[in-house]
Order: structure tokens, then C-alpha cells, then sequence
């Protein structure tokens, strides 16, 4: 009886931080926090479970934090030009069951905007096609699950890049094939995927995907985010045309295909690709990490769960990976602290999101450049950890 008392008493924290960009990784910070609360609370029970969002820096974050390994692939880049693209495979029973391996992917390493010069960025020539190669080298790799983030690309081809080098074909009108990059959509008339690989259909595809634009018309791929890839009106219109040719086509080879579904758009179309042509879902990146990781069960017996982020402002509040962490933690009644490289005005909207409290780190003026030293953020973030669960320790004292 005695023993049982004492393990009930030991106090339970689970920390779930986002990295600090360009200072610390999610790792990282999470080591720094447990390192201020075991200087206050020695025996406390804490756990550190990766933190990202789906978009850059996810691969690394789950890659580091869950033990898989990194893999790299020579693909075509947006332009065809060769790229270098870097995925994660994890194969821990605990996040992928029946101990099928996953592969973790940011689309932008095969096809984003920041591999091509601004002077360099069109819609008609860019194409998706190395992020079919990505997925299939996993594939053969043994890789039946994905989880793929498709933010920042550089493309607006529909995704039929990426599906012709998984050995989805796209022809014209006399038979020969289109070409897989935008302007491959004006001449297209008939679609086959007898060169897909059988196992690949079976595959499982989770996206990470934080847009709800539909594939065509005024809020569609070509429209919305096709100028920051080269585009002007009056190409853009042409090519909204384009897509919405596209999805009829489309609807004949899946007759459950949906262009108006929230994310259809996203990344130049390849949302509408991975629904219609591989059964993809698509959620919020957030949801999908916490997923994963399996957030919630590790959240359950907690006292405090720890969260955050490099910056802290009024764009947090509207779903960012802190406020997910939160959320989780108050469908079991767990207070939430957070802790931040620097915070804004409009970081209040935190506390109506979930967030009980949150500080910002920094210890005294210092340069940009000082304070995203990494030993010194290390510091900075132990130390305030320190000075918070030393309040936090007192008034469960009290309680």
C-alpha cells in the first residue's frame, strides 16, 4: 500500500514543444525543459514526445525524436533539374501497425518554390514529378504507410507529375502522352494506370494539408496561389480552365473523385491527386503528428503538459502545433504552459485557445544572433522552466 502511495505521488509532466526555428530542434527544447523541471522536482516523472506541424523541419523532428532513419533519393526537381530529397522511414511497431514501416515526407524537398530562382518561376513548366519518385523509392523500400506534408510547392500541374512517375499515364487526344508538368493539362484526353504497381494502390496515405481551397474557380489552386509561382491573370485563368477539364476527366476514372473538397487545391493540386488516384486523406498536419506520436495516450495520468514554439503570437491561436497540444490536454482536465523564443501582444488569444500560461524566454536585451545561439536558447529555456514549475510546484503544494 505504502509503494502504491508513493507512485501516485510522483508527479507525471509531458513536454510536446515545437522547435524553436533556426535555434533549437523539438528535441532539443525538450530536453532543455526537463532539464529546469528535474532541478526543481528531481524525481518527477517526464516525457518528451515530438512536436511539428507537418510543413518544414517534420522529416527531422520525427526521424530524430522516434529513431528512424534518413533517407536520401535523387529526384527531378520542379524544373527537372536534379534534386536531392530527404524523407524519413520509421518502423517502430508503437507507430505503425501491424509493424508496417512509414515514411515521412515534406513535398517542397522534391518540388518546392524555394528550389526554383524567382526569375525562373512558372506554372507552365514546373511539375510534381519528384515527389512521385520519393514515394516510390520508399515503396520498394518497404514502406506501405505515408505521411506526406505538401506545403510550399513550387508546381500547379494537378499533381499528374507526381502520378506519371508512379506509373500513372496521362495521354492526348492521338495517344502519345502529355507532358507531366502545367501546361501538360490543356492537351489532356484519356488516363490508364496499368504501369502502377499493384501494392502501391493498398498503400495508405495520410497528407498534411492546412488550406481548404477547392482544385478550380476563384479560390482554386490556379487563382489563389498560382502568382507567387510565376503566374498572371491571364494565364492563371487559362489554367483554372485547364483543371477544371482536368477533374472531369478525372471523375470519369473515379467516379467518387471531388474537386470542391477542402484541400483540393492545395499544393498546386496535388491535394485532389492524392484523394482521387491514391485514397489519400487529408487532415491537419497538426493532427496528424499528434497522431502518430500518439499524443493522447502518453497525455494520460499527466499533471502538466509543457508546450510551444520560437514565437508565440495571434497566428498561433488559429491552430498552430501548440494550440493542438493544448486542446488534446484539456479533453483530460491537464493545465498547459507554455514557453516561447518571444511572444506578441496578440499571443493573448493563446489562453483563450487552451494555453493556461505562457512565458517568453529571454533572460535580458541581446542580439537576434545571441539569443538563437543554441547553448544560450538551451539555457535561457532550462532557466525559465526552472523559475515556472518552481510557482507551479508551490500551488500543487497548496492544492
Amino acid at each position: 500500500m505504502v509503494l502504491g502511495r508513493q507512485r501516485r505521488q510522483i508527479m507525471k509532466i509531458l513536454i510536446a514543444i515545437d522547435s524553436f526555428k533556426g535555434s533549437l530542434s523539438s528535441k532539443e527544447a525538450g530536453e532543455a525543459i526537463k532539464s529546469g523541471i528535474l532541478r526543481v522536482i528531481p524525481d518527477a516523472e517526464v516525457l518528451i514526445s515530438p512536436l511539428a506541424d507537418g510543413g518544414e523541419g517534420t522529416v527531422e523532428t520525427l526521424v530524430e525524436a522516434l529513431g528512424g532513419s534518413l533517407e536520401t533519393v535523387r529526384v527531378k526537381g520542379p524544373l527537372f533539374q536534379e534534386a536531392e530529397a530527404h524523407y524519413g522511414i520509421l518502423s517502430d511497431s508503437q507507430y505503425s501497425p501491424k509493424d508496417e514501416k512509414l515514411a515521412v515526407m515534406e513535398m517542397s524537398q522534391a518540388s518546392g518554390i524555394t528550389l526554383v530562382s524567382p526569375e525562373e518561376r512558372n506554372p507552365l513548366k514546373t511539375g510534381s514529378y519528384g515527389v512521385g519518385e520519393m514515394i516510390l523509392d520508399a515503396y520498394h523500400k518497404g514502406c506501405r504507410r505515408f505521411l506526406i506534408g505538401i506545403g510550399g510547392s513550387a508546381t500547379n500541374d494537378g499533381g499528374i507529375g507526381m502520378l506519371s512517375a508512379l506509373g500513372f499515364r496521362f495521354s492526348k487526344e492521338n495517344g502519345e502522352e502529355i507532358s507531366p508538368i502545367g501546361e501538360g493539362l490543356k492537351d489532356l484526353a484519356g488516363i490508364e494506370n496499368a504501369s502502377v504497381p499493384e501494392g502501391l494502390l493498398q498503400c495508405s496515405f495520410q497528407i498534411a494539408c492546412d488550406v481548404e481551397n477547392p482544385l478550380y474557380g476563384e479560390n482554386g489552386a490556379s487563382l489563389i496561389y498560382g502568382f507567387q509561382k510565376g503566374g498572371n491573370k491571364e494565364l492563371l485563368s487559362q489554367m483554372d480552365l485547364w483543371m477544371k477539364h482536368y477533374s472531369e476527366l478525372v471523375k470519369e476514372y473515379n467516379p467518387a473523385a471531388n474537386p470542391e473538397a477542402p484541400g483540393s487545391g492545395a499544393a498546386g493540386g496535388l491535394g485532389f491527386a492524392f484523394r482521387s488516384f491514391l485514397q489519400g486523406e487529408l487532415k491537419s498536419g497538426v493532427s496528424l503528428i499528434l497522431e502518430e506520436t500518439k499524443l493522447s495516450k502518453k497525455m494520460q495520468g499527466a499533471d502538466l503538459v509543457i508546450t510551444g514554439e520560437g514565437r508565440l503570437d495571434e497566428q498561433s491561436a488559429m491552430g498552430k502545433a501548440p494550440i493542438g497540444v493544448a486542446k488534446l490536454a484539456k479533453t483530460q482536465g491537464i493545465p498547459v504552459i507554455a514557453f516561447a523564443g518571444t511572444v506578441t501582444e496578440g499571443a493573448k488569444a493563446c489562453n483563450q485557445a487552451g494555453i493556461d500560461a505562457y512565458f517568453p524566454i529571454l533572460r535580458e536585451i541581446t542580439t537576434l544572433e545571441d539569443a538563437m545561439n543554441k547553448e544560450t536558447a538551451k539555457q535561457n529555456l532550462a532557466d525559465t522552466v526552472e523559475q515556472a514549475i518552481r510557482l507551479y510546484r508551490l500551488q500543487h503544494k497548496k492544492q
